[in-house]
């Protein structure tokens, strides 16, 4: 009851501007670390219940907030993003060694033009990461994805870095997701089980290119159609937009050290709508180059996608909540990456 009284606090969604909101996360980590999460007493805790508190009111009004306090090293953040920059900076014909093919599971590099966001080309290139799994292990859905990725061999040290930022991510999402949860007023493992106990994960790691002129398009307007994003971005640039109830483009101004974090489209259909995926954009103004480690965090490949049945208990009466889709994830998943590269090809 308590849970339920704190989400009803969060009324319809506003034109949030001139920022998004800021979320300390770190009282809601101390509690996951001590393996707490499942005490009865933990919205007792006055800075756990101000977390979830601004989670729900962020996720309702909003669909993306900035994460401060998160443990993962500012130093670990900024050294993924030098090796991104010096692996961009990288001739042609190096970074097409690891170049992306359906062959390869649509992991590897992709080049400008490649990418297309409803129908029109972005202006940006990329490496394209996703969870690696046995053959055979998700059928004739999972063949599409299956390979490894693809990493470069300069930087060398690249590929031990990820690894190790991907661990460190998933955890990370995990715990957000956990409050979340709380925020809806389920408990902290409502998400977990058959759902997202065994969580897929997709990466972007993304190379905007200087422009000479202003307003290019890096990537189009979408919403994003996983569960949950992550996003390291450069210090020094604006560039990503979010779209709020009126229409406005709000920036999303880096703040050094936080990730912003959005909810996409599978969140939205298992909080039966209560949670809104929110259209956002990346537009180039800048000289040089910017990047960009996008981090999505999934439900397992193999999930059927739907209300929850707690969620649905929770907010029957609410218009904006009347969610029927089902859809399973993986095979959502490879449906919108084939799209999205249907023309692979002809750019190979």
């Amino acid at each position: 009851a308590k849970i339920f009284r704190l989400c009803l606090a969060s009324e319809m969604a506003t034109n949030f501007k001139p920022h998004l909101p800021i979320i300390d996360i770190s009282p809601l980590l101390v509690k996951c670390a001590a393996c707490k999460c499942d005490d009865p007493d933990m919205m007792d805790d006055t800075g756990v219940v101000k977390v979830v508190r601004k989670l729900d009111r962020a996720c309702r009004d909003v669909g993306f907030f900035y994460v401060i306090g998160h443990g993962i090293s500012e130093s670990l953040m900024r050294k993924v993003k030098e090796m991104t920059h010096r692996f961009f900076e990288l001739p042609y014909e190096e970074k097409l060694k690891i170049k992306i093919t359906p062959a390869a599971g649509y992991r590897g590099y992709q080049k400008i033009g490649v990418n297309y966001t409803s129908g029109k080309q972005d202006f940006h290139e990329a490496i394209d990461c996703y969870r690696e799994f046995k053959q055979g292990k998700y059928g004739e859905t999972g063949k599409v994805l299956e390979g490894l990725n693809q990493w470069p061999e300069n930087p060398q040290e690249y590929k031990g870095l990820m690894d190790e930022y991907i661990n460190l991510c998933t955890d990370l999402s995990r715990n957000i997701l956990r409050g979340i949860s709380l925020a809806l007023g389920g408990s902290p493992y409502e998400f977990e089980g058959e759902m997202v106990g065994d969580p897929f994960w997709v990466m972007r790691i993304i190379g905007y290119p200087g422009v000479n002129q202003e307003n290019v398009i890096g990537c189009g307007a979408h919403t994003d159609y996983g569960l949950l994003t992550l996003i390291n971005q450069d210090d020094d640039k604006t560039a990503l937009q979010v779209k709020n109830l009126a229409g406005d483009w709000v920036s999303a101004i880096p703040i050094p050290g936080s990730f912003i974090c959005n909810i996409g489209d599978m969140l939205k259909i298992l909080s039966n709508g209560v949670y809104e995926s929110t259209l956002h954009r990346v537009i180039n103004n800048s000289p040089l180059c910017r990047v960009c480690i996008a981090f999505f965090y999934e439900t397992n490949f193999d999930a059927m996608v739907e209300p929850l049945d707690v969620f649905k208990e929770k907010y029957p009466g609410d218009k904006r909540s009347q969610v029927s889709k089902r859809v399973v994830y993986g095979e959502h998943l490879v449906s919108k990456v084939q799209t999205t590269f249907a023309n692979l090809l002809e750019y190979s």
